[in-house]
């Protein structure tokens, strides 16, 4: 396995940020790591880099055990983390050949151009980094990420912050990249990680609440659909909650509703002799397909009532 996560564990005074996961992640394989913001994202990823240390649990390298103080198994690692750090004021090959040069490459000059060919970034090689766009900064760092030609790579938010046309650049350049690479992808755009991955790992308040193939994942949720109905007058919910025999109800506006629900058919029939009774005017009423979103929503907010 090009990562192995066993019972990792991680407490910031009272609050502990990651509550003993584990996980493994093939080669070649792009996995899509979720959570809400707090969720031990970003913390995970950093103890599975070397940049912060695990209270507990252990973190392998293709196969090598991450020790404290030994950085030998970065060589197998490149890293993009979600602040993107960079030195604005080099020139884009020159900031490239700095960091061969901190990964020690006798071949620095090939690992540079390989790198910038890579990532699409020829064209603003020989720019400062402050003049990039931000999509092209991004590509600067996945660049220094690549430049050692690493087998696994950790990406936190890269696309964040793109405009559309930028997202879609970025998208193929991770994709291509896939095709020989170890990826962890973490992203808050469920979209991109839909288009990307094959495979989610979604973790809430420090716990994995799911680990599966994407197709499986909407499988194994699809056992609830999504009812969304608008009316044209602003309606009740705790009288429509009477209604619904403990099935979960959102209000998302105040004549919007979405409810999930184990018998979608006898859902609308509900929905609209409840409507009627009321004198209430129904605009629309659709059964939603399972995205993601649905199912991220349904395994972070506790199915919570709103």
């Amino acid at each position: 396995m090009s990562i192995q996560v066993k019972h990792l564990t991680k407490t910031y005074g009272h609050q502990r940020a990651v509550d003993d996961i584990s996980f493994e992640i093939g080669s070649p394989e792009i996995v899509g790591f979720l959570g809400p913001n707090g969720a031990g994202k970003s913390t995970t990823m950093k103890m599975i880099t070397g940049f912060f240390s695990a209270d507990s649990g252990s973190v392998s390298i293709c196969g090598q055990t991450i020790q404290p103080g030994d950085t030998s198994f970065k060589k197998k690692l490149g890293y993009l983390p979600e602040s993107n750090p960079l030195y604005s004021d080099m020139f884009v090959r020159e900031y490239l050949q700095f960091i061969a040069g901190v990964h020690g490459l006798k071949n620095w000059e090939m690992a540079t151009e390989f790198a910038i060919q890579q990532v699409g970034l020829t064209p603003e090689s020989d720019k400062k980094i402050h003049q990039l766009s931000k999509g092209y900064k991004q590509r600067v760092g996945l660049a220094a990420a690549l430049i050692h030609n690493p087998e696994v790579l950790i990406l936190d938010e890269p696309t964040s912050g793109l405009d559309p046309n930028q997202l879609i650049e970025i998208r193929e350049v991770i994709r291509t990249l896939a095709k020989k690479k170890t990826i962890l992808f973490s992203s808050h755009i469920l979209q991109e990680v839909e288009a990307l991955c094959e495979r989610v790992i979604i973790i809430n308040k420090g716990k994995i609440v799911a680990d599966s193939k994407l197709v499986d994942l909407k499988n194994k949720t699809i056992r609830k659909s999504l009812i969304r109905v608008q009316w044209r007058e602003s309606i009740d919910s705790n009288e429509l909650k009477k209604i619904a025999d403990g099935e979960s109800i959102m209000m998302i506006s105040s004549n919007l509703v979405e409810w999930e629900t184990m018998n979608p058919d006898l859902t609308q029939k509900k929905i609209l002799e409840w409507s009627l009774q009321n004198a209430l005017h129904i605009e629309s009423l659709q059964n939603m397909s399972q995205d993601l979103e649905s199912v991220f929503k349904s395994l972070t907010l506790n199915n919570k009532e709103e």
